[in-house]
Parts: C-alpha cells; sequence; structure tokens
C-alpha cells in the first residue's frame, strides 16, 4: 500500500521526538494540522440516499475461512454507533512492520494521529430492504485490511449495492488475525470469567502480519501465489454471501449483533462485480478469470506485476481501470493494455493530481503538509479526487450490470470526459515500445 517506506520511517520518529512533552503536544497538533481533534479531518459521510451499516463476519475460525467487514443499507438507528476506524491497536502493530517502524514509537504515533476516527457507517444497524441489492467483493492493497478504504465501500452501500470488503489471509495484509482452539486445560478455567462478546470461549485470537519479501527471494514467486489465493479469497467471500442469500444458516464465529438471516433474498446474484486497489486491482483481474459470476470488474491503480501473462486472454469480463496520476508507469500500464479488447469494453481513465493514496481512507485523515510529504495525498483535493472516482465507478456498474438506477448522468467520466480527468493514461509509452 505505501511505497516511502523509508520517508514514513523517519517522519515517524521525528513526530514522536516532537511528542514526548506535554508543552510539544501542542505544537504537534499544528504540525499535523490538528489531527486528533480537527473537525476538518475524517472520512466523509456517503452520498447515496441510503444509511449505512457494516458488520464483520468470519466464516470459519481458521486461517483458511473468509473474514470480510460487510457494508449494506441500513435503517435509521438512533442506537447504533460508529466503529472504531482501526479496529485494534495489532492494525498500528502491523502497519509498523509493514513500514518497517518500531511499534511502541508507532503505536503511540498511529494512535494520536487516527486513534480518534470512525468508520462512516452504524456497526450492526438493521438492514433495510429496499428490492434487491447488486453485490461487490472489494479486495484491498498491499499492506492494508478490510477497514482503510470505509469511503469507497460506503458509498456503494449508500447507493444500495452489498459490499463485502476481504481481509486477506495472504500475508499481504499489514495484520489480520483468526482463531485457534484453546486447550482443554484453558476451556474450564476461563468458560465462567468470559467477558468478550467477540468469540466463543473456547477460541483464542492468532495474528499473521505482513510477510516480508526474503533475501534473496523472488518477489513474482511470492506475490503471484498469493494474488491466486487473494481471488479464491473474494469468490470464498461470494460464495458465503449466496448461502446466506439463499437462507442457508451460517455461523459467524465474531458473536455480533447482526441479524444474517435479514439478508436472505435480499442480493441480485445476476450483478455481482469485483473491485479492488493496487494488489487489489491484479486480485480483480485474477477472480474474473476464475469466476463468471463476476460480470464486471473496477481495477484502482491497479499493479499489474503479480499476474501470470497467460492470464490476460482468458478474462472475458469488462473492466474499468481508474488510476492515478503519479503512481503508474509505462511497464505497468502495457500490462493493462493487454487486457484491450474490440468486443470486450476496457475502458481507462486517470485522475489529475492523485497519487496512489488517493483511494484509500489515509488521503482524509492528515493535514495537507503532512499528507502530501508522506504522499498521502495529491494536488487534487481528497474528496473531489473520490467523488470522481466513486461517480465513475457507479456508471460503469449499472452500465455492466444492467442496473436501473440514475448513474448513467455520469457516463461520460467514464470516457475521462471533466477538467479532472485525462481519458486513457498521462504515461507516456512510447519509451517503452522504443525500448523494445
Amino acid at each position: 500500500m505505501f511505497s516511502n517506506g523509508r520517508l514514513v520511517q523517519l517522519l515517524a520518529k521525528k513526530i514522536y521526538e516532537w511528542s514526548t512533552t506535554d508543552q510539544r503536544r501542542c505544537k504537534l497538533s499544528v504540525f499535523t494540522m490538528g489531527n486528533a481533534c480537527s473537525n476538518n479531518l475524517g472520512i466523509p459521510p456517503a452520498k447515496g440516499p441510503n444509511a449505512v451499516g457494516c458488520t464483520d463476519f468470519m466464516m470459519d475460525h481458521t486461517a483458511k475461512g473468509s473474514f470480510f467487514r460487510l457494508y449494506y443499507p441500513c435503517q435509521d438507528s438512533e442506537k447504533a454507533e460508529k466503529p472504531d476506524w482501526i479496529p485494534s491497536r495489532e492494525y498500528f502493530n502491523g502497519l509498523a512492520d509493514f513500514m518497517k517502524i518500531n511499534r511502541t514509537l508507532s503505536e503511540k504515533i498511529f494512535n494520536y494521529l487516527f486513534g480518534s476516527f470512525k468508520i462512516p457507517a452504524y456497526l450492526d444497524a438493521p438492514f433495510k430492504r429496499n428490492g434487491k441489492c447488486p453485490v461487490v467483493i472489494f479486495s484491498h492493497g498491499l499492506g492494508a485490511f478490510r477497514t482503510l478504504y470505509s469511503a469507497i465501500c460506503a458509498e456503494l452501500a449508500s447507493q444500495g449495492f452489498i459490499v463485502a470488503s476481504v481481509e486477506h489471509r495472504d500475508e499481504s495484509a499489514s495484520a489480520t488475525y483468526y482463531y485457534c482452539e484453546k486447550p482443554e486445560s484453558e476451556k474450564s478455567d476461563e468458560a465462567s470469567s468470559q467477558t468478550s462478546a467477540s468469540a466463543p470461549n473456547n477460541l483464542v485470537e492468532e495474528w499473521m502480519y505482513y510477510r516480508a519479501l526474503q533475501h534473496g527471494e523472488s518477489e513474482f514467486a511470492l506475490r503471484n501465489k498469493q494474488v491466486k489465493q487473494r481471488a479464491d479469497e473474494c469468490i470464498q467471500a461470494l460464495d458465503k454471501l449466496i448461502e446466506i442469500n439463499s437462507g442457508i444458516s451460517v455461523q459467524n464465529v465474531l458473536q455480533t449483533q447482526f441479524d444474517w438471516t435479514t439478508l436472505e433474498n435480499s442480493m441480485d446474484l445476476c450483478r455481482i462485480a469485483a473491485m479492488g486497489h493496487s494488489f487489489g486491482g491484479a486480485t480483480v483481474i485474477e477472480a474474473l478469470c476464475k469466476e463468471v459470476k463476476f460480470k464486471c470488474g473496477i481495477a484502482l491503480d491497479a499493479w499489474m506485476f503479480p499476474l501470470d501473462d497467460e492470464i490476460y486472454p482468458r478474462v472475458k469480463q469488462p473492466i474499468f481501470f481508474i488510476n492515478s496520476e503519479k503512481f503508474q508507469w509505462a511497464g505497468n500500464i502495457s500490462r493493462m493494455r493487454k487486457l484491450d479488447s474490440a468486443l470486450i469494453q476496457r475502458k481507462m481513465i486517470t485522475i489529475r493530481g492523485t497519487v496512489h493514496q488517493s483511494f484509500p481512507d489515509f488521503t482524509f485523515l492528515t493535514g495537507n503538509w503532512i499528507g502530501k510529504l508522506m504522499k498521502l495525498k495529491g494536488e487534487i483535493d481528497p474528496q473531489l479526487a473520490m467523488d470522481l472516482s466513486n461517480k465513475a465507478t457507479l456508471a460503469y456498474l449499472q452500465r455492466h450490470l444492467h442496473l436501473e438506477k440514475g448513474f448513467n448522468q455520469w457516463d461520460p467520466l467514464i470516457d475521462g470526459m471533466d477538467e479532472n480527468l485525462i481519458p486513457g493514461t498521462n504515461v507516456n509509452l512510447t519509451v517503452l515500445q522504443s525500448a523494445i
């Protein structure tokens, strides 16, 4: 997810030095543009006509089970609360490992900068039935996890979609977890003292952190293996939603308050799309190749490196590439161009002034100066960039899922028809062609 780890390390250490005294905490809040208390920072609320709910689902307590956050249209509820953006401190540790920063140092910094932010959705709020919902399976980028794209997922849910944001167990997430069974001797001892409602008494959390590339290891071999597992996990999440939709009783390891039976016959299983960012963009293409139930794909600033060359001619569904201006390069774009087809609509646009991190939520949660220094923000206003990406996505989904919505008002964005968009790419491909 992050490509400037050394810069982040240096910046984090500098912020930590400044934050070690109470007197400097005030200066830090100015330096970070008031991250901990500013009303100007935060993940923007969804703009669609529906309130948005979210809940977590874990099928099978082992690492082979499916784990995702579900976003859905919900009923208005005064009692529902918005969950923390970062679910627990272990995710801060995972981000630290991914960026090669000391855990103790980084946990204080990350908690200070990001610990107060909430997801723009209501936790376990009742599902609102209003016709059948199209389905989107979302795949996160390298070093991310299931909650970091809530602005995108919540917007889709507010427009009537059910969205499953998968947390991958291929060791590409900065952190994730599953459960192991406790030894028999511990089960009886803790049966009476259990206070958490997150999992049954006989299970204990086991954390899985990002796996760094080893010295001398082939990166392609690792990433190719991971992208295949990621696609399988997206398909597994879809299969679980199909079961839920059919009324099959499901066992959620996480003992949430959400009533899963209310989702019976709520999904339009003829209208399913895959969507993802960066490594998740490659995952979308792999998933389209493996599962024809996905009718189209949205790839946000896709990182194409993990994919086998033989996969390109096997993908038969429409794909929409939405790229940032600063991340892409000729070799990566040329791989996208391998999917060009005279018979299947493959579209590409580039959003002016954006960087690779203009798609995850981080872009909304730092002040202008520090955001640009850490490459979490580009030159364009983050909310404008997200708005363009979401509207173009909705227009493409309406076209290829054959929806009867008003999203076609944004059809010109699919062709890059806006002053902040570039049709196709800004990357000069003649350099690569000359080299070949």
